[in-house]
């Protein structure tokens, strides 16, 4: 039975998504299908109802719109310029000195943000100017803004975190984010390498002569007012001042008051950037209610502990099994966003790593890590694709550069599985695990 649900709900998925059905419904429509083949019909349209209901009626899931408002006010505040210098003043003097800029900046932007299109718009369009006057070739610049844009998924505060959370059960948010700074910094890291080996063959200098301290202390004080909502809001979270949902709330006076102050943002533009977070908000939500009916029929229907005893039908090796699972992440990733993946995964795959004492915080960052990759992936790749608009190039030239920047990131995601310590390293010593 188990089996056979297994097969219905991933049938009727793929073909939704196959017409072009939105996700939200797709994932929902085949989740009914699968119940109407364990109860009746108005037995079936009632708990889909009732799971849908309590799937969006989560306090903690509060914090997803906040984030997603304080991201948007940020996106318009005018913090994207001041990153950018920050970062330049202190990795100038790397070869290809523009690219590791551009790598740093999508990182502190996209933690920031909560958005890896919006880093590599917002970011790519700064560093462009400068990368053209120096002569650098438009699709590895292309290829370094779409590969790294995604690292700031994983730094703190993340709605794919948060999410994560609601869909294992509870995990706590505050280890989720300290534990994802190590990785999240790893991915830049990784990228970061491959610009300078890059840079360095190309003859792509940084910046000659002594260290500019002075120039870093402006560039500093200019962005702390940016970088200070990280600490304040991350801080507050983790020492235990404020829950998520708090921290998200004051992330949005603090972005509102900053935005105001840099003057870029108006009573008009206000207003269509609220409208603009409670459309997406809307969609996360509905998207989050309706994965609420696939988690409930895949307990009743036990689908988790089937696919945990096929998998250790073919293997009880921790390695093999966590190596199968990232095969899987990463072709999911390849046509589905981060978050509805995160909703249909984590209850299938969540057991199977307990099973074998695997820390649902590692785990969740492993999960996480594996769909922001689908980000820069083609045929979907959003990420990639906004990065390749803004450096007005074109696929085909990009991917050469992207093969090298996938080599990196895969060496990365295969540390933070293997490693545990990577994840829970910065939770352990704040005594969250």
């Amino acid at each position: 039975m188990a089996i056979q649900s297994l097969w219905m709900i991933l049938i009727v998925l793929m073909i939704l998504l196959a017409l072009g059905v939105p996700i939200a419904y797709a994932i929902g429509i085949s989740s009914l299908a699968t119940i109407l083949g364990t109860v009746t019909l108005d037995v079936a349209v009632v708990t889909a109802a009732q799971r849908t209901f309590v799937g969006m009626s989560k306090f903690s899931l509060t914090a997803i719109p906040f984030f997603i408002l304080a991201g948007n006010l940020m996106n318009q505040g005018g913090i994207a310029k001041r990153l950018v210098d920050f970062v330049m003043a202190i990795l100038g003097r790397f070869p290809g000195a523009l690219l590791v800029t551009n790598v740093g900046a999508n990182a502190l932007f996209g933690a920031i943000s909560g958005s890896a299109a919006a880093a590599a718009a917002a970011v790519g369009s700064m560093v462009k100017e400068g990368e053209e006057r120096q002569g650098y070739d438009q699709a590895l610049c292309a290829a370094t803004n779409g590969a790294s844009a995604p690292s700031g998924l994983l730094i703190p505060p993340s709605n794919a975190l948060i999410t994560y959370s609601l869909a294992s059960g509870g995990t706590s948010v505050a280890a989720l984010f300290l534990g994802g700074y190590v990785p999240g910094l790893l991915w830049a890291a990784c990228c970061m390498i491959v610009g300078i080996i890059i840079a360095a063959r190309k003859g792509y200098k940084g910046s000659v002569g002594k260290f500019d301290w002075k120039n870093l202390g402006v560039c500093t004080l200019r962005a702390i007012p940016a970088l200070s909502l990280i600490i304040v809001v991350i801080g507050g979270i983790v020492g235990g001042i404020f829950t998520a949902t708090e921290g998200s709330a004051i992330a949005v006076v603090y972005a509102l008051v900053l935005g105001v102050c840099y003057r870029n943002i108006t009573p008009r533009s206000f207003g269509e950037i609220v409208v603009d977070s409670a459309k997406t908000s809307g969609m996360v939500v509905f998207l989050i209610g309706v994965s609420n009916i696939l988690g409930w029929i895949m307990a009743f229907t036990q689908i988790p502990q089937a696919v945990s005893a096929v998998l250790l039908g073919i293997t009880d090796n921790k390695i093999i099994i966590l190596f199968i699972m990232n095969v899987i992440l990463l072709v999911a990733g390849t046509f589905m966003d981060v978050t509805p993946a995160i909703l249909i995964f984590t209850p299938l795959f969540l057991p199977i790593v307990e099973n074998f004492g695997m820390d649902p915080i590692h785990f969740g960052l492993v999960l996480v890590y594996n769909l922001c990759i689908g980000n820069i992936t083609p045929p979907v790749g959003n990420t990639l694709f906004v990065a390749i608009k803004v450096g007005r190039t074109s696929l085909a030239k990009t991917l050469p550069y992207m093969a090298w920047y996938y080599v990196a990131i895969l060496v990365g995601l295969l540390l933070v599985t293997y490693v545990p310590f990577i994840s829970m390293g910065l939770p352990g010593l704040a005594g969250l695990v």
